[in-house]
């Protein structure tokens, strides 16, 4: 089926037609049955100002809103969208899951527009910072929480590392989530782990970010991302969904680089079904469709699985 899909930026419009691999509605888990129901998912490409907690907290509670508004059941935000990735403002402005202030800003709009919320936010845990994702569902609960496991030696000083991974059954299929360069792990470690736990699609919030000097168009960016999203998608039948922000980083490690957005979908066939706009200042929701497909495989039937593919 072909599928149009609105790129709303504050100031334009584009227009992206796709093709997309047509999939039940419906499938079994292997431990419940559930109605799974297809959807739209907002990728919110959202400008995060360093340090700048309210009010990036009123420019994502505002995008959650309008992603609402347009019909969309899922809305997916970037890496650190509260204060920006490595921004030391952490320190002081992170605060605990799920009943710390930025935490409740998001369940709150979670449930105001009775949409999903996945979120990337810097979690404080006693005398701990994590570089942490949750998962709200409608209700405004927390249903699932991650804290970033490969994460770059740059940040080791700010963000304790994750110790675990896990997915969480809904009514729109099994999510999995994990943060930015979690995709980079060697071997595709953490996306097979997703996949063997059954994700139908796997939500990743980012920050990718380049230096001031990059060239998009002598070298396009999105490659390091491509080459670990196609062969988990491919191999697990499963979307896999990554959003960037956008903006300049203003401090830490990386200080005076620039967040450029081109975030990107990948369906279960393996194939890139859209680059978002890149760029410091491409601020934009993107629309997509998400059709299931009927899960070809669990736990040791995978091989038999991919053995009949080759």
């Amino acid at each position: 089926m072909i599928r149009y899909f609105s790129i709303i930026p504050r100031s334009y419009v584009f227009l992206f037609a796709i093709f997309i691999v047509s999939c039940t509605e419906k499938r079994n888990t292997p431990t419940e049955q559930m109605s799974k129901e297809n959807y739209t998912l907002a990728m919110i490409q959202m400008l995060v100002e360093a340090g700048d907690l309210q009010s990036n907290l009123d420019r994502a509670t505002k995008r959650i809103a309008e992603a609402a508004t347009y019909g969309a059941t899922v809305a997916l935000l970037p890496e650190a969208m509260d204060l920006g990735w490595t921004d030391p403002s952490a320190r002081d402005l992170a605060f605990e899951i799920p009943d710390g202030k930025t935490c409740l800003a998001l369940r709150k709009a979670a449930e105001e527009n009775n949409i999903y919320v996945c979120a990337g936010i810097i979690e404080k845990d006693g005398d701990k910072l994590y570089n942490a994702a949750i998962i709200i569902d409608p209700t405004g609960s927390v249903i699932l929480q991650h804290r970033k496991i490969n994460e770059l030696d740059i940040a080791h000083d700010l963000y304790t590392l994750g110790d675990r991974l896990n997915v969480v059954h809904t009514p729109i299929g099994t999510l999995g989530l994990y943060i930015c360069a979690d995709a980079t792990a060697p071997g595709n470690a953490l996306s097979n782990a997703l996949g063997l736990l059954g994700a139908d699609i796997i939500l990743s919030p980012c920050a990718w970010a380049v230096p001031p000097d990059f060239d998009n168009e002598a070298t396009p960016y999105g490659d390091t991302w491509r080459n670990v999203y196609e062969p988990a998608s491919s191999r697990y039948e499963i979307w896999i969904v990554g959003v960037s922000n956008v903006g300049k980083i203003k401090a830490g490690p990386w200080k005076d680089w620039d967040c450029i957005g081109s975030s990107l979908v990948y369906a279960p066939d393996g194939s890139e079904v859209l680059q978002a706009p890149f760029g410091a200042k491409a601020d934009t929701i993107i629309y997509v469709d998400i059709n299931l497909r009927e899960r070809p495989a669990w736990g040791t039937r995978w091989h038999d699985h991919w053995n009949s593919k080759e």
